[in-house]
């Protein structure tokens, strides 16, 4: 699905009576509509992103208040010197199928913010994206948090995309003016759970997509390891009849780290090979055979 986070310039670009006393309730110094340029975007909306990630519908509005005052900036450089707008105004629009924010900013005229401006109507800075953090990514497929329950974002489960779902909102960093990356993984820049740049941020900062993909392709198969030792840890004991429930001992190995599970595995193991010795039903090399009684032979 392509996904577009276009900025919606307002054909004036002058703020009204309205807008310009929310602005100057922001501002330090009384600013005139003269002294300003007003446009609106959206900034990011429910729908499954190329990460195959997407926010959750009732996180929205909670998230959209968090962008109210936040910067615009430039290419996701986090530095003074890439901040052009600010946003003073958003809401959450529905429509059919879609519920994405929509957000007012403004631009303080002069210098070279003029150019971005000249570039905002001439239709040449259109994409955004946004910097956020969400306090929890489910898996669309069972409702777990992603990354537990060994389904892969991108792949259909009886004809449904699993994608990770955004909820909970912690915060919102900022919007930033982007081109259309070339590359697909290059995509909507989101944080889950922490503060600070993500690795993927960081791969594109520093052109290093290509390391980037490989190590998350390294991650995935990680994270297949330790969900099948978890699933191995897990069949053993049931087996032992240790006397726990299959419910508690998923929520044991799953605080386990992949070294804990291969110790316990090994020890579960050899239990179960003490307990449980392999029978072969062929006779052993050398083993003496019992004679037959003749008397019953026919």
């Amino acid at each position: 699905m392509e996904i577009k986070k276009a900025t919606e310039a307002v054909s004036s670009g002058v703020a009204t009576a309205a807008q310009l006393a929310t602005i100057n309730a922001m501002a330090k110094a009384k600013l005139t509509a003269e002294q300003i340029y007003v446009f609106s975007l959206r900034l990011c909306d429910d729908q499954v992103d190329r990460d195959f990630e997407r926010f959750d519908t009732q996180a929205l509005p909670a998230l959209a208040q968090m962008f109210v005052g936040k910067t615009g900036i430039l290419d996701h450089c986090w530095s003074s010197e890439n901040q052009v707008a600010r946003i003073f105004q958003t809401q959450v629009v529905r429509e059919e199928n879609v519920s994405y924010i929509k957000a007012w900013a403004y631009i303080r005229r002069g210098r070279h913010t003029d150019e971005i401006i000249a570039d905002i109507e001439a239709g040449i800075k259109k994409e955004v994206s946004v910097g956020c953090a969400m306090g929890r990514s489910v898996c669309a497929i069972c409702g777990s948090d992603y990354g537990v329950c060994g389904h892969q974002k991108g792949e259909y489960y009886d004809g449904q995309l699993c994608c990770a779902i955004l909820q909970e909102p912690v915060d919102a960093y900022e919007f930033s003016f982007v081109a259309v990356p070339a590359q697909r993984e290059a995509g909507v820049i989101k944080a889950v759970g922490r503060q600070g740049r993500t690795l993927k941020e960081l791969a594109e900062t520093y052109g290093a997509q290509a390391e980037y993909r490989q190590l998350y392709q390294q991650a995935l198969l990680g994270q297949q390891f330790e969900k099948q030792l978890q699933d191995e840890v897990v069949r053993l004991c049931l087996s032992l009849d240790l006397g726990a429930e299959e419910t508690v001992l998923r929520g044991i190995v799953t605080k386990a780290g992949a070294e804990d599970l291969q110790k316990l595995k090994a020890a579960l193991t050899e239990r179960m090979r003490l307990l449980q010795p392999a029978v072969t039903q062929l006779p052993r090399v050398g083993m003496d055979r019992q004679p037959l009684e003749s008397g019953f032979l026919i």
